[in-house]
């Protein structure tokens, strides 16, 4: 059994009028990977720190499990910055001994690229003080993984960190034997580490068993049985779900006949895009030529990051564009942006950006564009359009995108400067949107947004007729709303990968084998350069041993459908025998095994479907 390493019993917390927390009771057992959603406001933060205690709550009690060793990752460090790195992060341990040991060297190279920190400038003896935040914030979360736990308490953990160090992060903590409650808004990372989710909600909390994509389809069917949200919401969860059904597979840890309740679900629901009528509007606001790239080089002050790419982006194109951090991505798209906003008289170091007659550029930068502070949200919004036309038909007043975007009626009379970090990102995404660009770049949008807002801001996208370039670590959100994936692997050449962000990561793992190949002492022995990395490295599986499990797995989903079908007739059986007392006795004893073999199958076919 569990032991149980928090309990949190009937904690209330209220800032001004408003009760953040209302008799919330919740536990955290050993084993637990918890996935905490919600709004931005609505507590996700302030329920962690309780649950930590590094808040009080108003009412109500959290006790610890004596001898809980507890970590704590939260937004703000506490590092000291006169300290080195080392100091940190490796403490007293000797260079032969942290060397040596390989979850430190798993951890440094996960999160710094590699044991001697490339991109500091004098690797473990840096002085943190002139870091920048996020710089700061891995060198948190590297301390806090080097050491050991029974609960790890994560907030926001994959803010600052590439696709690269998010999939290592999902496999580190998947990994560990830890307990682990986690607040994100990046939903694939939620998808492969968390087994529960929480969705905070108007100052209560609900249970969800499974991960992002379970819990997506458990709360549009909670919603649908009982019938207490706005239509609204529930066709934009409905729209997502049925993404994710339709998407890459193993999206859930649900079997797949489970899915057939699911697919009920969104039968009628259409694709999210119509990517042939999307093409024919961008065609007609566009033009045949948005920007023509031919043999360019881009480069930041002398370093030169790009060389001799020539590439098209088309009329309706939706790209996203991934790559290591310093390979060039923010400069490619300023270097697009300087072209058009000069009508082509800006050019970057070498070759030539032709920029199409038509193009209406919209540019959402990393920096938050200042406003004045005294300004309303909805004159903010009216200042530049009072009606917005996203295309396929659908017309919005400045209030009606504004609220689209999560700003009630009344928050739209709240002035810009008492605004959040992530509700002034979703006020400078609106007045980009307002005013009707036909192309789009978008560097980091996801940053400070929570998860309702990205769905509506993917809903929005979803009918937009234009182009659009999309720079973002947030995996789901690149996936769900581009066609087509080009990276910067740090070699200068950008490239389509028709695979998309599987395939960039096959790819980044392979140059750092080669890279550390080239490198490997040459006293190295040949079984040792065969030998695998620590204890954990993966096993690879042979094709015999794939097609063998597929066979299983297949045979299994066919024992699964016929008791399914043995089950609905005996329920059919006991209550056509409902007064006979011996023989629904009988049909139940039936009913209990068919049960007992379902739930056996449907642990093998869990293990089965990480292997095949």
């Amino acid at each position: 059994m569990a032991v149980n390493l928090v309990n949190v019993e009937n904690v209330s917390k209220v800032y001004g009028t408003r009760a953040l927390l209302d008799g919330v009771s919740l536990g955290v057992s050993e084993g637990d990977r918890i996935g905490v959603v919600g709004r931005n406001g609505d507590g996700k933060t302030t329920l962690i720190r309780m649950l930590a205690k590094l808040e009080e709550a108003d009412t109500g009690r959290v006790t610890h499990s004596g001898g809980l060793r507890l970590g704590v990752l939260t937004q703000h460090d506490s590092l000291d910055p006169a300290a080195t790195v080392r100091h940190e992060v490796i403490g007293d341990m000797a260079d032969h001994e942290w060397a040596g040991n390989a979850k430190v060297r798993d951890v440094l190279t996960g999160l710094f690229g590699g044991l001697d920190l490339p991109g500091f400038p004098k690797g473990l003896d840096t002085v943190i003080a002139p870091l920048s935040g996020g710089e700061r914030r891995r060198i948190a979360l590297a301390k806090l993984l080097i050491e050991e736990q029974d609960l790890i308490v994560l907030d926001e953990p994959t803010n600052h960190l590439d696709v690269e160090g998010i999939s290592w992060l999902a496999r580190h903590l998947r990994e560990r034997r830890a307990a682990l409650v986690c607040v994100t808004h990046d939903r694939w990372f939620l998808d492969q580490v968390c087994t529960r989710m929480w969705d905070v909600q108007r100052g209560t909390v609900h249970e969800y068993e499974g991960g992002y994509s379970d819990y997506v389809f458990a709360r549009a069917e909670r919603e649908r049985i009982a019938a207490t949200e706005e239509v609204k919401r529930q066709n934009l969860v409905r729209k997502e779900l049925a993404w994710l059904r339709r998407g890459a597979p193993a999206r859930t840890s649900k079997p797949r006949f489970r899915v057939e309740a699911a697919n009920e679900l969104i039968k009628d629901v259409p694709p999210p895009r119509d990517s042939s009528e999307l093409m024919r509007f961008a065609s007609s606001r566009l033009g045949k030529t948005v920007f023509d790239l031919e043999d360019i080089s881009v480069q930041a002050g002398p370093k030169v990051l790009i060389e001799h790419v020539t590439w098209q982006l088309g009329p309706g194109d939706r790209i996203g564009l991934v790559g290591v951090n310093g390979a060039g991505k923010t400069s490619l798209l300023r270097a697009l942006a300087d072209a058009a906003r000069s009508a082509g008289e800006t050019q970057p170091a070498a070759g030539r950006i032709a920029v199409g007659k038509t193009v209406k550029l919209a540019y959402l930068s990393q920096e938050v564009a200042e406003l004045d502070p005294a300004l309303r949200v909805l004159e903010a919004v009216q200042q530049v359009r009072e009606r917005v036309d996203l295309g396929k038909g659908r017309e919005l007043t400045a209030g009606q995108l504004c609220e689209t975007f999560g700003f009630s009626k009344e928050k739209q009379w709240t002035p810009v400067g008492d605004l959040s970090g992530g509700e002034r990102r979703r006020l400078q995404l609106l007045r980009l949107l307002m005013d009707e660009p036909n192309v789009l770049f978008l560097d980091e949008p996801t940053n400070d947004l929570d998860i309702e807002t990205l769905t509506q801001l993917e809903d929005v996208l979803d009918g937009w007729p234009g182009s659009m370039i999309v720079i973002s670590h947030d995996r789901f959100f690149v996936e769900r709303t581009t066609d087509n994936v080009y990276a910067l692997l740090g070699d200068r050449a950008l490239r389509m990968l028709p695979r998309g962000i599987d395939e960039y990561l096959e790819r980044r793992r392979r140059m750092e084998e080669t890279a550390a190949a080239t490198t490997r002492p040459a006293t190295t022995t040949a079984a040792d350069s065969k030998a695998p990395a620590g204890k954990n490295a993966p096993v690879e599986k042979s094709a015999a041993d794939q097609r063998a499990a597929k066979k299983e797995l297949q045979k299994i989903e066919r024992r699964l459908d016929r008791i399914s079908q043995q089950e609905t007739t005996l329920h059919d059986r006991i209550a056509a025998h409902a007064t006979d007392f011996a023989k629904v006795a009988e049909l139940d004893a039936e009913l209990r095994a068919l049960s007992g073999e379902r739930d056996e199958l449907e642990l093998r076919w869990l293990e089965l479907a990480e292997d095949a």
